[in-house]
């Protein structure tokens, strides 16, 4: 089963690369779009603090932007695995409720040259990779942008990944129909460290 996870991480990490390296012209153009967070120090380990293996405990909005306060709860095992000594690392989660089980992962890529991070994310059940979430970490909380659709129209994408302690993590999404004026919270996940488990 330890090989068969790790083969499918590995061909998840290649399609990931792939799809990162065609994101590198976006995450460039976001950052002088001043969309995302200035980042002006040497960030390529700032997620070190996030390897190994996490419970987690999530709530998804089921309807963004449209009113609902009609929420789903997830329970599920987080493992963050560093890649490239930590300029990169591969975030896969497992999760269900008493109705579903779902799979997703987030490719975290470090870009030297503009000392962002790319946070690309995909759901087993679409097999596609969406655009990234570009900014960084100031102060020791992470926040990332990127500017999406969400029924036909243009949205604003934030998510926020706030360490509580080396054994809590606090990550929330939000998206704004109105640039940015006001912002509506669809997914908040804590994460508990169960097995401290650096990778490679």
């Amino acid at each position: 089963m330890a090989l068969v996870n790790r083969l499918w991480a590995g061909y998840l990490l290649g399609s990931l690369m792939f799809a990162a390296c065609t994101g590198m012209a976006w995450m460039q153009s976001a950052s002088n779009a001043g969309t995302t967070v200035a980042a002006e120090r040497d960030g390529q380990h700032d997620f070190d603090f996030e390897f190994g293996r996490w419970k987690t405990h999530l709530s998804r909005l089921n309807r963004p932007l449209a009113g609902s306060k009609d929420w789903t709860e997830y329970d599920g095992i987080s493992v963050v695995h560093k890649v490239w000594d930590g300029q990169a690392n591969l975030l896969e989660l497992d999760m269900k409720n008493a109705a579903s089980h779902a799979r997703v992962a987030s490719f975290r890529l470090y870009n030297p040259v503009t000392r962002q991070w790319g946070l690309y994310f995909v759901n087993s059940r679409s097999g596609t990779i969406g655009v990234p979430t570009v900014g960084g970490f100031s102060n020791g909380r992470g926040v990332f942008y990127d500017k999406e659709t969400l029924d036909g129209k243009p949205i604003l994408v934030r998510f926020v990944i706030t360490p509580r302690s080396s054994d809590a993590i606090h990550f929330e999404q939000a998206f704004s129909a109105d640039d940015g004026k006001t912002w509506e919270t669809n997914w908040i996940a804590d994460d508990t460290r169960i097995r401290d488990r650096p990778d490679r």
